[in-house]
C-alpha cells in the first residue's frame, strides 16, 4: 500500500507511520523503518496507549475496535499535523469478508480510506504485486499484535504482553538451534496453559526441545502447561475463554 501510494503521488505525497506499543512485536518497528527507507520516504513511529482503554484491556471479542480507535485517533492527529488529510490502512479485501474485524468498523467511523479492500485486492493479490514490484516484503508472515496471542476473557496486560513476546523470541531461538524451520509462530496464552503453534512439519519435529520448553518458561510462563501444536489462523476466535484472574 505504501509503495503504491509513492508510485501515485512521489515519496513527498506520502507519510509512513507506525503506532508503538506494548502490543507491538520485537522488531516490527524496526522492519517498518527499513521498508520507509528503501522507498524514500517520511516514517513516524508516535506512542499510542491502548492499555489506558478498558474495552481493551477486558479482551472481548471486539478488543480490536477499542485498539484501532486508539491507533488511528493518533495516526489521523499525526498526519493532520503534518498537512495531510487522508488517512489509508493496508485493509484488504480478505479483510473485509471476514466477521471476526471489529477494527475495520473503527476505521469506518472515522473515515479512514482502505484502497486495497476498494480495489478488491485479496492478500494473496497484493503479495503478487509485491512481488512483482520487488518489494522485500512480499512473503512476509503476518505478523498480528501481541493482543491477538491473549486467549478472548483473559484481561490484556502489560505483563502478559510482554513475555507473550519473549516467549515468541525464546521459541524462535531454540528452532534455529535445532534446525527446525517454521513460517508461522504463534506463543498462545490460553490462561491456565500456553500453546505454541508452529507449520505443522515443524510442530511435530519441535515438540520434543527441551531448549523450547524452558525458554517459554523463562520468559514468563513459569511451570503452565505447555502445548505445541500445529498452527491456525484465528484459533482463538473459536475457543471458549476460561475463568482466570489477572496478572
Amino acid at each position: 500500500m505504501l509503495a503504491a501510494g509513492v508510485r501515485a503521488l512521489g515519496r513527498d505525497g506520502v507519510l509512513a507511520v507506525t503506532a508503538v506499543s506494548e502490543s507491538l512485536p520485537s522488531g516490527e518497528l524496526a522492519a517498518a523503518r527499513a521498508l520507509a527507507e528503501d522507498l524514500g520516504v517520511a516514517h513516524l513511529a508516535p506512542r499510542t496507549e491502548e492499555l489506558n482503554r478498558p474495552g481493551y484491556r477486558a479482551n472481548g471479542a471486539d478488543r480490536c475496535y477499542f485498539c484501532k480507535s486508539e491507533v488511528l485517533d493518533t495516526v489521523t492527529a499525526v498526519a493532520r499535523a503534518h498537512g495531510f488529510d487522508l488517512v489509508a490502512t493496508g485493509t484488504n479485501a480478505d479483510d473485509t469478508a471476514d466477521p471476526f474485524r471489529p477494527g475495520i468498523r473503527a476505521g469506518r467511523e472515522r473515515g479512514i480510506r482502505t484502497p486495497l479492500a476498494d480495489a478488491g485486492l485479496t492478500k494473496a493479490d497484493a503479495r503478487a504485486v509485491s512481488r512483482l514490484w520487488s518489494l522485500p516484503t512480499w512473503d512476509k508472515p503476518a505478523t498480528p499484535c501481541l493482543a491477538s496471542r491473549i486467549r478472548y476473557g483473559i484481561p490484556v496486560t502489560g505483563h502478559r504482553l510482554a513475555r507473550v513476546d519473549r516467549a515468541e523470541k525464546a521459541v524462535r531461538r531454540a528452532l534455529d538451534g535445532a534446525g527446525v524451520h517454521s513460517e508461522q509462530l504463534r506463543v498462545r496464552d490460553l490462561g491456565d496453559t500456553v500453546r505454541v503453534e508452529l507449520d505443522a512439519g515443524a510442530a511435530a519435529a519441535a515438540a520434543g526441545l527441551t531448549a523450547l520448553a524452558e525458554g517459554v518458561a523463562e520468559a514468563g510462563f513459569g511451570t503452565a502447561p505447555l502445548i505445541v501444536d500445529s498452527f491456525v489462523s484465528g484459533r482463538l476466535n473459536h475457543e471458549r475463554p476460561p475463568a482466570t484472574e489477572e496478572f
